[in-house]
């Protein structure tokens, strides 16, 4: 190839590249998956935000929950009975509970508010509260039930199927930890949820058959004097069951980031330290030292310049901006690529456009998750007088005048002629 050839065809390569916005990247994982020791059977990290998957071993093995179970019912609770209902306590309610169950010591013809057995419930595990709430909402335990099941199918759970309103033991009860995330994803987003499993302790008023009852959360993971207190844990539930073992849901909030771990089926490190607290902190550590949001565009850049039909010369050419900045979840470790964002208009863009409209969205797919922003107009875009509406029916109207005219010619000679014949 002649020198001038490739000096031209250079300086088109440095134009192309020059009028891209390098803002606007996404992150390839270049890195291998860890492989990190949990001693758990099933275990899973999620980030809340986005529901990306950090870190998965057998999270879509059906395992027994035990009461990670109640943060189903819980959250049902929350959204199905006022907070303050007071609820009298039944016989039926109390009458599974059997001598080594967890219980808050509820007897029959009691009467407690719904916030107080959440409280129970959540941070105590208390067995025979979710019964209560159970029939108060659904007027059974077995209708509470298919309501959890419903709700678990409608949350997107695939491998969930429950028998009771707490965990305890069947063997047609069962779920996964996938399942169990996506379920504490949804419940997170409930700030009386939210509130409740974050405290460390929970004090119960007296009631008309006890005295003030004061627990202590079960999830260590929260409590700063326990053993297993980790930073920036926001909750959210225990389980244990012979059959299930040690279970634990978890959510961790730090520098902009919170977690979701689920781990099944943990017993007991070599050093006897609780597997479920260790691989919990396991799966942070790995999460907050490999992942972070990252702003991969900005508030106002230019993303595409389009020509506006029926607009003035002087306002058809309009820049589409970023209504605000788009962050994305990606590896520390990432390299970073140019890509150009899926950009959607309205279906209809035509004169006049106000500044600042959305006229459209731009759609950033950044390692399989997807960020959705909204593209406004940059200025005003005023509507041209003679717009190719107004043209089209002008030439429609010239049109049909002359055809009008035409006719009346035609017509005028056609009479003529009859009078010319008739004087012959």
């Amino acid at each position: 190839m002649k020198p001038k050839k490739l000096i031209v065809l250079f300086i088109i390569f440095i134009m192309f590249f020059t009028t891209i916005n390098f803002s606007t990247v996404c992150f390839a994982d270049n890195s291998n998956s860890e492989k990190l020791h949990i001693y758990s059977h099933a275990a899973i990290l999620m980030e809340n935000k986005t529901g990306k998957i950090l870190y998965e071993k057998n999270s879509e093995k059906k395992m027994y929950p035990a009461s990670t179970t109640k943060i189903l019912s819980a959250i049902i609770a929350i959204e199905k009975a006022n907070l303050n209902d007071k609820l009298t306590v039944s016989h039926s309610a109390i009458a599974d509970m059997k001598s080594g169950y967890t219980t808050a010591y509820l007897t029959a013809g009691e009467v407690i508010s719904v916030k107080d057995l959440l409280k129970v419930l959540l941070l105590h595990s208390a067995n025979e509260a979710s019964n209560v709430l159970a029939e108060h909402i659904s007027g059974s335990i077995s209708k509470f039930v298919d309501l959890m099941n419903q709700k678990a199918k409608e949350l997107g759970c695939t491998n969930t199927h429950f028998v009771t309103t707490n965990g305890l033991h069947d063997d047609n009860h069962y779920t996964t930890a996938k399942d169990l995330a996506i379920i504490a994803r949804y419940c997170m987003q409930n700030s009386t949820f939210r509130k409740i499993v974050s405290s460390s302790r929970c004090k119960i008023p007296a009631t008309n058959k006890s005295d003030i009852r004061s627990y202590r959360n079960t999830n260590g993971m929260v409590d700063p004097t326990s053993a297993y207190y980790y930073p920036g844990c926001v909750g959210i539930k225990t389980g244990y069951t012979s059959q299930a073992q040690n279970c634990l849901v978890s959510a961790v909030n730090k520098n902009g980031l919170q977690l979701i771990a689920v781990v099944l089926g943990a017993g007991v490190t070599e050093n006897r330290k609780s597997a479920r607290y260790v691989d919990s902190k396991t799966l942070y550590d790995y999460g907050y030292s490999n992942y972070t949001f990252k702003k991969i565009a900005n508030k106002s850049d230019i993303l595409k310049t389009i020509e506006v039909k029926d607009a003035t010369e002087e306002t058809k050419s309009l820049d589409l901006i970023l209504e605000n900045d788009v962050s994305a979840l990606v590896n520390k470790n990432s390299t970073t690529q140019v890509v150009i964002p899926e950009i959607t208009l309205n279906s209809k863009v035509s004169a006049p456009i106000a500044q600042n409209a959305v006229v459209g969205t731009a759609t950033f797919n950044v390692d399989g998750k997807s960020y959705t922003q909204k593209l406004l107009a940059s200025h005003d875009v005023q509507q041209a007088i003679l717009n190719e509406t107004t043209i089209n029916f002008l030439g429609i109207a010239l049109g049909l005048l002359i055809l009008i005219i035409i006719l009346v010619i035609i017509l005028i000679i056609l009479l003529n002629k009859n009078k010319k014949n008739k004087k012959a």
